[in-house]
């Protein structure tokens, strides 16, 4: 019988897998199934069909509905151009922090959740216990929707999901919905002192970047429902990060390209912030093509995140309140899978160890006493398991 690993021997196995986003994780998730294997849990895959990523998920206990759901993304964030200080691969402990790609975000979480299963495993616990390991949560969180599909009547349906994302073990119980648009203007190109005759794609792509500007100003200046002042900040957010485009500087640009991404209070319809933006872009293709009718804009959709609303009473976050001791209100404005798993009937909760801010970053860490925090709640889960 293959030995149990320790959390951090596990943390330390993950994290050696280079798993970001644009690359495979299935070498990850082969190491996982075989060491689930070798304890006696049986997992189960959803294989993407159009890309190189496994999602898997596995029960432990007795086989009935009701479980409790661990749930990470086994994706991470590229570290190109970052001034890595040891190597991003390899778990380094240094001044009480264990520094590594995911260290935070999250495969520290994922490690704790693999250990908290095989210990549910073989204390052969009253309630099930299961765990869900994603892909591609970092690009969009466009992985965890067909595994939670896959989930239904392969393994039995569980009732609350326990997603660990980094909230300094603090219970999360509300985030922001988010809607994006890859957003791609084609002007024709003139020379700059005939503007006139030609159409500069950066110049029509900014008119939809003011456009975000003025939504900005508009929920800035609006008072805030009771939902969206839990915020910060409290209103809907139109955003866009990078743009590329031009030629040359006497040349009207052919090209503009850029994603428009909403940041989305619960209770607010992210659709209609969709159809207000393409009602936009529509105007200004228009203004566009009467100048030069073979003009246009192309948008494809970039990611579509449901908020997680604020449950009453909600059985997930009761779970990690009692565990914890937490009983403040927290709310967050990114966005996470808990949501996709709360419109599926799942109780959802955000609860997982270190801090957000250091997620993505260089020299990226999560504090030894987080971790140690997090394996502490997990122990104290699987006792509350045994009944």
């Amino acid at each position: 019988m293959t030995p149990r690993m320790t959390p951090l021997e596990l943390m330390t196995k993950l994290i050696s897998f280079p798993t970001v986003s644009r690359d495979t994780n299935i070498p990850l998730i082969d190491w996982v199934a075989e060491y689930l294997s070798s304890h006696g849990i049986e997992s189960h895959r959803y294989i993407d069909p159009e890309q190189p990523k496994h999602a898997l998920f596995a029960h432990a206990g007795p086989w009935e509905e009701g479980a409790l759901v661990l749930s990470g993304h086994t994706d991470v964030v590229p570290i190109d151009g970052q001034p890595w200080e040891s190597d991003p691969f390899t778990v380094t402990e240094r001044d009480g922090r264990y520094y590594g790609r995911g260290t935070c975000d999250m495969k520290g979480f994922d490690a704790l959740a693999i250990w908290a299963l095989v210990e549910a495993h073989y204390a052969q616990v009253k309630r099930p216990l299961q765990i869900a390991l994603s892909f591609d949560e970092e690009v969009g969180c466009t992985g965890a929707p067909p595994m939670i599909q896959a989930m239904q009547g392969v393994v039995p349906k569980g009732s609350a999901v326990i997603v660990g994302e980094p909230s300094t073990m603090q219970a999360v119980t509300g985030h922001k919905g988010g809607i994006g648009f890859n957003t791609h203007l084609v002007g024709f190109e003139v020379h700059s002192s005939l503007l006139h005759t030609g159409v500069n794609a950066i110049m029509a792509g900014a008119k939809l970047i003011e456009w975000a500007n003025d939504v900005n100003s508009d929920n800035m200046a609006a008072k805030p429902t009771e939902t969206a002042a839990m915020f910060d900040p409290p209103f809907t957010t139109a955003h866009v990060g990078v743009i590329e485009g031009g030629t040359a500087h006497n040349i009207t640009a052919k090209d503009c390209k850029f994603a428009m991404d909403f940041r989305v209070v619960p209770g607010e319809d992210k659709d209609k912030w969709g159809t207000a933006y393409l009602k936009k872009v529509r105007e200004v293709e228009k203004q566009m093509q009467a100048i030069v009718p073979e003009t246009y804009i192309e948008t494809s959709t970039r990611f579509d995140v449901p908020a997680l609303q604020p449950e009453k009473e909600g059985e997930a976050e009761q779970i990690v309140r009692q565990i914890t001791g937490d009983n403040a209100s927290h709310k967050v404005s990114y966005g996470t899978e808990a949501g996709q798993f709360q419109e599926a009937g799942y109780s959802a909760v955000i609860c997982g160890p270190g801090d957000i801010a250091q997620a993505h970053q260089p020299n990226e860490y999560i504090e030894v006493a987080q971790f140690e925090a997090g394996h502490d709640f997990m122990r104290k889960l699987v006792t509350r398991l045994q009944g």
